[in-house]
């Protein structure tokens, strides 16, 4: 069928918006009616080959929209239902049948290969090979294709067009809070970046009950965001010695920090800033090959450093989760989201890159 993308054609280069062809579901793929994605940096640095990601590609992997039609074998949802499209996983390693898809073993070649598991294509324009399946789902599209296991089902009465977040960004953010991290009531916390996913962590260690949580961010407009959805403190650090100030502000050291910026001298930092017996996340995405340094006794105090992949969410539970309690006001999400038509998706990511907008979500022509 014919269908409205956004097409990254070389490395670095804009989106092209134009209509392509989308192949029919096989018997364990779902067909869904895109009504809006967000744009994540995921994305954006994919864009750039961060990773090396196969071109020409649709990319988006935060969609949201309407079930349409299903293959013979699927049974977890049927035309009509509401969804939101999340990350995919093999469902056969040690990972995922302990309970920990994100640390699938086939996470890359799931999410970032480019095709389906045989190698077929799902996309096309005019007979021009085109890289689909981005998190199985390139959803920078009106219409995409989906795995029967990357589907979330989510009530009717949720505001569908601004759901898409919660596959990826919002519930890493979130996740490395409540399911990685899993701060005690009262402790303290300092989130390394202010973006989606920096701010949905915010959001996370209020909701859990953390006393002093800290924001650091570069961005007065982003540290402002910080305070309004739950920081009790944020630092500037140009402005100051971001590390003796959490000491202070903390009373010897923090007991988490989580770092989502992706650069090794902020990373350096989340870790110098921990009490003893501290714990570090690390959730930002740097480019193949980066690499840092600590201080060996640092870590040697009781100190703990751990990678988190997707929030250590397991999308059929988490997913519901955060939207009851966005349902309930108590995770306010829709503050970080800022609406575009897809044909402006140039101006979303130039937005996001500088820091304009937080969280676009990019609506689908139909």
């Amino acid at each position: 069928m014919d269908i409205v993308a956004a097409i990254t054609r070389e490395k670095s280069a804009p989106f092209s918006v134009e209509t392509i062809q989308l192949d029919k579901p096989r018997n364990d793929e779902v067909r869904v009616k895109i009504v809006a994605t967000g744009m994540c940096h995921t994305d954006l640095v994919v864009r750039d080959q961060y990773y090396p990601v196969p071109l020409p590609s649709v990319l988006g992997h935060e969609g949201a929209g309407i079930v349409e039609s299903v293959g013979a074998d699927v049974t977890k949802v049927k035309p009509g239902d509401h969804v939101v499209l999340t990350y995919k996983s093999c469902g056969k390693c040690h990972g995922c049948y302990e309970g920990e898809p994100g640390y699938c073993d086939s996470f890359f070649s799931e999410n970032l290969g480019g095709t389906r598991a045989d190698g077929s294509l799902t996309l096309s324009c005019n007979g021009e090979p085109i890289h689909g399946n981005f998190f199985q789902q390139s959803s920078f599209a009106n219409y995409a294709l989906a795995h029967e296991t990357n589907v979330v089902k989510v009530p009717k009465e949720a505001p569908l067009e601004l759901l898409g977040p919660l596959g990826c960004g919002i519930q890493t953010g979130a996740g490395a809070v409540m399911n990685s991290l899993q701060p005690r009531a009262g402790s303290s916390i300092v989130v390394f970046g202010a973006g989606s996913v920096g701010l949905s962590a915010v959001m996370a260690a209020r909701a859990v009950g953390c006393s002093i949580i800290i924001a650091v961010d570069l961005k007065a407009s982003r540290r402002d965001a910080a305070m309004e959805l739950g920081a009790t403190h944020v630092i500037d650090p140009q402005e100051s010695n971001t590390v003796e100030l959490i000491q202070t502000l903390t009373g010897g050291g923090a007991n988490y920090s989580l770092e989502t910026t992706a650069l090794p001298s902020v990373f350096r930092e989340a870790v110098d800033c921990l009490a003893l017996r501290g714990v570090c996340g690390l959730v930002g995405a740097p480019a193949l090959g980066t690499e840092v340094s600590f201080d060996m006794n640092n870590i040697l105090f009781g100190r703990t450093v751990r990678g988190i992949i997707e929030g250590d969410s397991v999308p059929d539970i988490f997913i519901p989760r955060l939207l009851e309690l966005y349902m309930q006001g108590r995770f306010p999400f829709d503050k970080l989201t800022r609406f575009y038509d897809l044909k402006d998706i140039n101006q979303a990511a130039k937005d996001s890159e500088s820091g304009v907008v937080i969280k676009p979500i990019l609506r689908m022509p139909h």
